[in-house]
């Protein structure tokens, strides 16, 4: 169905301001919009549920129902909770950047509407005045071959309108396309007609309180947008020397980091004084040479004039404390027409302002035979003209700053032109007063430095663009009584004229003309208004006295100048109030490699492609597409296309909405960059199929189970004492986790509530409690079976509660799916988020480390039998502790213990009990050792064939690395990054080659019928060692009756230790002398001396039997 903009954003935008004195029709504008006037029925879920998790079948239908419903706000709420959406540019599809500000906002309002909270939550789109010119300027010149100096303004101004009614459809499709729960009734476009009225009313406030003025100064110029921009829309590039650097409109590249010596000739006498710049192409506006005034070389030609080559003039020379005597000749030459500086010392001393470029970067005429050159063509030209004058005097690599615009990567240009300012330093200082007081809280607080350096050394802001795409400033030029001008800011011509008449008290007759400013306002001046524009601001609404200020600002770090300090400037100037309280400031999204995004690069991730999956023909493709759009050039197309080979080579997965929202939540957003793995997002989608499984195995426990369906309740701390351990421990859990989120939601760690709901999901409920339930539910008596079912009811409804706010289409389907007893709501969207001292009853510290206990006897077994790589579970183990109560416990809950273990029987003895002398041993503490027999379950002489091969492959991935790693010029020539990831690399094949060695030594053991020893480990762990290069082995069985040869060992101590706390002991060990000169000891006489002691003999020792 199509809609009017008037329909979806309540007012179209008057394009009667476009032109001064032209009254142009108020044109019907249409904008596809995803609203269905039709009644949504609830998705069908009558078919059972599949076999896996497939996010694309989990996430069609809800959206729509959600909203037909209402579910995206409570009515009535407890407490008031607003926030805007920072409007995303018109200027194409959203990127994850986008995605992660939804994703964690969307996180934060659902939250708080689970906690029955009144949310209003505004979302809208930024015409982004100078990105979107750009845009449709490269596409009309792509598409058409057009400028738009072509179609004339009002012509292209309706391009411009096409664009944006295109764009923002998808803009917001994407973002439904996510599942953000916005207010869509709600939404404002920057140039909708609410907007139009509070930009006008805003300029004219500020004009006529004198914050407001024009004047004749140097703007940083962009020639590619013709337009000025203001400091912080300016990049800079960092050059350590000679560059050569693509500019826009040059088919070469562009020479800078050079310095460039030449000198001016005294005007009477034969000196000279040499000047050093590395812009000659300017010289042609020099108005004077300075030189320090305390510069002793110099003094003598203060006031003297030094002769100008090109303009045949003479220009003075000045003395100025601007001057640094230890740079290069210690004389500087002077242009206070295309330097900022310059432009401050011509000020002090009266020279001349000579404008050597125009708008368009040509050459002036100045110096008439270097007229419409451009610029950077002009610099050689110049040079070359110097060297034909012989006051050239040399060139030399140096490192500079060269200015660019962020919009174009054009070299920006200091002119002076007429501008607009907005005198920003009262309204800074009650910036900074705001958070120094508290008013205005910034987190991470570690932005806070930032804010007061760059407040309290704020310019004036210049917000006039000269631009055709945008809000055209409100401000007329009244013509008068001969010459005279006065410029008048107003609502229309008409209203100028009044105000002109009644200010000046000049007659009617006494006005020529008057003309609108053919300017527009820098775009940030509009997104400025957003938080109080939105609720109809100037005008006394209801809406702005009940929801501003707002309570939350989330954006991105990167423009807390651009944008947030001037929302709180101008909504304290405007409003008198702060129009938020607390700022949350995320990372800059980065790729994995931790490089900036950009399209060029190929690295630029659409959220979409997450979502839907995409191969890497078809973001190959897609940047083909942009080249003949005009938005991207043959170069940078060639070097995406690299990028993405290198960056997705198999395309991007398919991962769904939830697991994308998921995964940008799941790292620390406060920090400044954020390197964004799209293998992360997959493994979120895993755990989404982790979760699904988990609600089909309790579903087919209820359907197995006679009356199951009666146990769908939460399970109640009164009935406590039915539970067993595991029932008890996991609801522990769970209330930890509850008590998890909640915190980290109120201090905005999301990461910490994501990583806290993984911790207790697949860690504990899956990997744990689900696995130690499985025999219960098969042969348990149905009292247990029910206690079971309403226990992991409990833990699957309160967990798909917490997580809801990151996964909230999982999480619906999920919960549609879940019988239960009472209570029921139609949508998880309505039900209450789980509350910290609601399952804090549930809390038992003791039982969990008691339950630890457990975990760690069977992760021990579990690993013995992976480093052994035994897959069958009829395996025996034994546990030998001096711990009694440990014993009694394991004895106790012995059936978990061997379910989560996978052994079939397990032995717990008292030390110091002797396991089988086949056995593996794993040490879990001073008094406690885990076994695993071995005999009769593996095959040394086939496991030891396997094991070598594995080290050989090892061996030679670990030569090869090496051979990268040491290479002359390595550390010089490859990244940072890149160097990082190989000594990653390398340390970890070391570390598994350390690891397959012991497994290959201890089994070689074994298959000689030698007794198995663990170790060497390192010397300085015996206390009583002789020498420092003594080998250790701890005995892990010291049998009677056999024999420990050591036939090469010169000297030998044996340390003793009977467990902590108690010191260890050394006792004189009996030896036998042997023929080759080395010692014998007995079983027993070692058994006497420690039980499970440390020997400590030379190396190249050997045990026999």
């Amino acid at each position: 169905m199509l809609f009017s903009l008037r329909d979806v954003h309540r007012n179209v935008f008057r394009l009667s301001g476009v032109y001064a004195n032209k009254n142009l029709r108020s044109t019907k504008r249409y904008f596809r919009v995803n609203i269905s006037r039709r009644s949504v029925e609830m998705k069908d879920l009558s078919q059972p549920m599949a076999s896996g998790y497939k996010p694309r079948d989990v996430e069609s239908a809800w959206y729509a129902w959600w909203e037909q419903q209402g579910f995206f706000r409570r009515q009535g709420g407890k407490e008031r909770f607003v926030m805007v959406l920072p409007p995303p540019n018109v200027t194409g599809n959203l990127h994850l950047g986008h995605a992660l500000t939804c994703a964690v906002q969307d996180a934060i309002a659902r939250w708080h509407q689970m906690l029955g909270n009144e949310v209003v939550w505004v979302p809208g789109c930024d015409h982004a005045g100078i990105a979107t010119q750009v845009v449709v300027e490269r596409h009309l010149w792509a598409s058409q071959g057009l400028t738009r100096h072509h179609l004339g303004r009002e012509k292209f101004v309706e391009e411009v309108w096409k664009w944006k009614e295109e764009k923002g459809t998808q803009i917001y499709d994407q973002m439904k396309r996510l599942g953000v729960s916005l207010d869509w009734d709600r939404a404002v476009f920057t140039m909708d007609e609410v907007m139009c009225e509070a930009v006008n009313e805003a300029f004219i406030q500020l004009f006529d309180s004198g914050l407001i003025y024009r004047r004749n100064a140097l703007v940083n110029w962009c020639c590619a947008l013709q337009s000025a921009i203001s400091d912080i829309e300016v990049d800079h590039l960092h050059l350590t020397g000679k560059t050569e650097v693509a500019v826009p409109g040059y088919e070469k590249p562009v020479t800078f980091g050079m310095m460039y010596d030449f000198a001016y000739k005294l005007s009477d006498t034969d000196e000279e004084l040499v000047v050093c710049t590395t812009r000659p192409e300017t010289m042609l506006g020099d108005t004077a040479v300075m030189v320090h005034p305390d510069d002793k070389r110099y003094q003598h030609l203060h006031g003297s004039r030094v002769h100008h080559p090109f303009r045949n003039e003479s220009i003075p020379v000045i003395a100025d404390y601007h001057v640094d005597p230890g740079f290069g000749t210690g004389v500087v030459k002077v242009t206070p027409g295309h330097d900022q500086n310059d432009y401050e010392v011509g000020k002090r001393h009266g020279l001349p302002e000579l404008t050597v470029f125009d708008e368009q970067g040509r050459m002036t005429d100045i110096v008439p035979e270097f007229e419409n050159i451009p610029r950077f063509e002009a610099r050689q030209l110049v040079l070359e003209a110097l060297k034909e004058h012989q006051l050239f005097r040399g060139s030399r690599s140096h490192p500079m700053m060269v200015p660019r615009c962020s919009r174009t990567q054009d070299i920006i240009e200091p002119l002076l032109k007429p501008q607009w300012f907005i005198d920003c330093d009262d309204m800074a200082a009650q910036a900074i007063s705001a958070v120094q007081k508290g008013d205005l809280q910034i987190h991470p607080d570690n932005h806070r430095q930032a804010w007061f350096e760059w407040l309290k050394n704020i310019k004036d802001w210049c917000v006039s663009r000269q631009l055709w795409w945008g809000h055209r400033i409100p401000v007329y030029c009244v013509h008068h009584g001969g010459d005279q001008e006065t410029w008048i800011a107003a609502q229309s011509r008409e209203e100028a004229e009044r105000k002109f008449l009644r200010n000046s008290g000049a007659s009617e007759s006494s006005i020529i003309a008057i003309n609108q400013e053919e300017d527009v306002l820098d775009t940030w001046f509009s997104s400025g208004l957003f938080p109080f524009a939105v609720f109809g601001w100037p005008k006394e609404t209801d809406d702005l006295r009940r929801l501003y200020p707002t309570t939350l600002l989330e954006t991105g770090h990167d423009i807390l100048f651009f944008w947030v300090a001037r929302m709180v400037m101008l909504g304290v100037q405007l409003t008198g109030e702060l129009p938020f309280k607390n700022i949350l400031l995320h990372g800059l999204v980065c790729d994995a490699q931790g490089h900036k995004m950009s399209k060029s690069k190929g690295n630029v991730i659409d959220p979409t492609d997450v979502i839907e999956g995409i191969s890497l023909q078809a973001l190959n493709d897609r940047l083909h597409a942009s080249a003949k759009g005009g938005i991207l050039t043959a170069a940078e197309v060639s070097q995406g296309i690299k990028k993405q080979t290198a960056n997705f080579p198999e395309g991007i997965p398919q991962c769904g909405a939830d697991a994308l929202r998921f995964t940008l939540c799941t790292y620390n957003t406060k920090n400044q960059l954020l390197s964004m793995d799209v293998n992360r997002m997959e493994q979120s989608k895993f755990l989404g199929n982790k979760i699904w499984q988990t609600v089909r195995f309790l579903l087919s426990a209820i359907q197995k189970t006679p009356n199951g369906m009666h146990n769908a309740y939460h399970v109640n701390i009164e009935q406590r004492n039915e539970l067993s351990v595991m029932d008890k421990w996991i609801l522990s859990r769970l209330s930890q986790m509850v008590s998890v989120a909640n915190k980290n939601f109120e201090a905005y760690d999301l990461h910490l509530v994501t990583s806290g709901f993984i911790t207790f999901w697949q860690n504990h409920l899956c990997d744990v409690y689900l696995e130690s339930i499985k025999p219960s539910l098969r042969s348990g008596s149905e009292e247990t079976k029910a206690a079971l079912i309403s226990t992991l009811w409990t833990c699957v409804e309160v967990g798909l509660r917490v997580l809801s706010p990151f996964m909230p289409f999982l999480t619906e389907e999920l919960y549609q799916r879940l019988p239960c007893v009472t209570g029921k709501r139609e949508s998880i969207m309505q039900c209450d988020y789980p509350l910290h001292n609601e399952w804090l009853c549930w809390r038992d510290e003791e039982l969990g480390k008691k339950v630890e206990s457990l975990l760690t006897v069977a992760a021990a077994i579990r690993n013995l039998k992976t480093t052994y790589n035994i897959t069958q579970n009829k395996v025996q183990g034994s546990v030998v502790s001096e711990d009694s109560d440990l014993n009694a416990w394991l004895k106790e809950n012995l059936p978990v213990v061997l379910t989560l273990g996978r052994i079939e029987s397990m032995n717990i003895m008292d030390a110091p009990a002797s396991p089988p002398a086949t056995s593996a041993m794993s040490t879990l503490s001073d008094t406690t050792a885990v076994y695993l027999h071995l005999q009769g379950v593996i095959n040394p002489k086939k496991e030891l064939q396997r094991l070598r091969k594995k080290f050989s492959k090892l061996q030679k991935e670990e030569t090869k690395l090496f051979g990268i790693v040491s290479a002359p010029g390595y550390v010089e020539k490859s990244p940072l990054h890149v160097q990082e990831a190989h000594y990653k690399k390398l340390t970890s094949l070391r570390r598994e080659m350390d690891q397959v060695q012991e497994l290959i030594r201890r089994l070689e053991a074994i298959s000689e019928g030698i007794v198995d020893l663990k170790g060497p480990v390192s010397a300085s762990q015996a206390t009583c060692a002789a020498r420092p290069d003594v080998a250790v082995a701890r005995a892990e069985r010291l049998p009677i009756g056999k024999w420990f040869a050591f036939p090469h060992a010169t000297d030998f101590t044996l340390s003793c230790s009977s467990g902590l706390p108690r010191p260890w002991e050394v006792e004189p060990l009996p030896r036998h002398e042997t023929d080759g000169g080395g010692f014998l000891f007995s079983g027993m006489e070692l058994l006497k001396c420690c039980r499970s002691g440390e020997v400590l003999p030379e190396r190249g020792w050997r045990v026999a039997t």
